[in-house]
């Protein structure tokens, strides 16, 4: 990302002590890029954003999931009750348990979960690691193929083949580099502009679709895809009929109802200027919504002293209109 910008100041108390710098780009309605910032061709690991993309890949290979469980199989979830719950459905109507999943060991991402899971007694598990959803609907998927459940995660079997060809289908690009996801599962790469792609063909198709269905559980369960108190469910119950996905080291993906599409990668993968940079993209789109919602995440774009609030982090994105780059 050598041609990254500066997106993000922090400033604290007047001054500003901090920037980021990241790549994002904006797709019009019709797939051209209307707008970019940076470099938004470069092969990057988008992380969790992939997950939807897989999610259509598992329903075209028989993937059958109540609505919620298809927005938990493609999210990554807070470990609320209700993700873990969700999750032991799907490893259930599968003939499996917990001991099948093999995600590592870890405690709820949610905070609040997170301190009422240890309270309760609870240890690290692969079931509350936030990845759960979809690796419980990639054993599913190969349960619905009789294919092993022990290789589930070798990039070399039939499940992850027919993931990525679905992958770089939906994105329009050649996998470059598959590597290994935090959770352990193959991670496929795109640029931005793919990914964004990727996003945009997921509300562009029709009714029906293993796409389209994706897109439509992302709509209408946003909690179930991240998390009650998670800045991608503000922002989907600000914009009905969006879809949004953040994953790891400050990615972000987010397609509009009317076919327009937004992908995002923070350079030093510092996820507070992620949810900034977003807002900031869909304004110089028509869209302020958001910026409410986000701000109505208490501390998320909040710099603190002594415990008060003593700075901000504030958007500095300039959006460069394509035929000017």
């Amino acid at each position: 990302m050598a041609e990254a910008e500066i997106v993000v100041e922090v400033v604290r108390s007047g001054l500003v002590e901090s920037r980021h710098r990241g790549s994002v780009v904006a797709l019009a309605a019709d797939g051209s890029v209307d707008w970019s910032v940076g470099d938004v061709y470069a092969p990057v690991f988008p992380r969790s954003c992939n997950k939807p993309l897989q999610a259509a890949g598992m329903l075209r290979l028989g993937l059958d999931l109540q609505e919620e469980l298809l927005a938990l199989s493609a999210g990554s979830h807070s470990g609320e009750p209700f993700h873990l719950s969700g999750v032991r459905r799907i490893l259930s109507a599968a003939g499996l348990d917990e001991q099948a999943l093999r995600t590592p060991p870890d405690f709820p991402l949610d905070e609040e979960a997170r301190t009422a899971f240890i309270g309760a007694g609870a240890v690290k598990s692969s079931l509350a690691m936030n990845c759960s959803g979809k690796h419980a609907a990639m054993l599913a998927t190969c349960v619905a193929n009789g294919w092993s459940t022990e290789s589930y995660l070798d990039p070399s079997s039939a499940l992850q083949r027919s993931l990525l060809a679905t992958f770089a289908e939906l994105t329009g690009e050649i996998v470059d580099v598959v590597g290994v996801d935090g959770c352990g599962a193959p991670l496929f790469s795109c640029s931005l502009t793919g990914l964004a792609r990727g996003f945009q063909a997921l509300v562009r198709a029709p009714a029906g679709t293993p796409e389209r269905r994706i897109s439509g559980a992302f709509s209408r369960f946003p909690e179930y895809t991240s998390g009650t108190r998670r800045d991608e469910a503000a922002l989907m119950r600000a914009l009905p009929g969006a879809m949004a996905k953040a994953g790891a080291e400050a990615c972000y993906a987010v397609a509009l109802p009317d076919g327009r599409a937004i992908a995002l990668k923070i350079e030093d993968g510092g996820g507070r200027a992620r949810p900034i940079v977003m807002a900031a993209a869909l304004a110089s789109m028509g869209i302020g919504a958001v910026t409410q919602a986000f701000a109505d995440i208490p501390g998320e774009a909040v710099v603190y002293g002594g415990g008060r609030p003593v700075g901000e982090l504030r958007s500095v994105l300039e959006p460069h209109q394509a035929a000017g780059r």
